[in-house]
């Protein structure tokens, strides 16, 4: 069986975001904008190789508010939100894609 990297990033990612509504150590958050600066990168430029610009701009974005060197401070409940959001898109797209894969 093919590893597919983006699934794979998606659902690491997604798992990740989705363990951070829990109390965890400071430098869990830190690991995981870390780990989401490189997740979102790659997805970013896999998407520039397929010439899918929407979601290139999308993961783009979503690396530069994930990164981990200029922290954006919108306070625990609002990244909580946004951790869920982010979370349920890339779950979402995972099943999109396997949706368009099986026609």
């Amino acid at each position: 069986m093919k590893l597919n990297l983006p699934a794979t990033i998606k659902v690491v990612l997604s798992a990740l975001l989705f363990l951070c509504l829990l109390d965890m150590p400071y430098g869990y958050y830190q690991f995981v904008r870390f780990i989401a600066l490189i997740g979102f990168g790659i997805l970013a430029y896999k998407a520039n190789e397929q010439n899918q610009k929407t979601e290139m701009i999308i993961y783009g974005g979503l690396a530069l508010l994930f990164q981990p060197f200029f922290k954006i401070a919108l306070g625990r409940e609002m990244w909580n939100i946004v951790d869920v959001i982010v979370g349920i898109g890339l779950i979402g797209s995972l099943i999109i894609n396997r949706t368009k894969s099986q026609r």
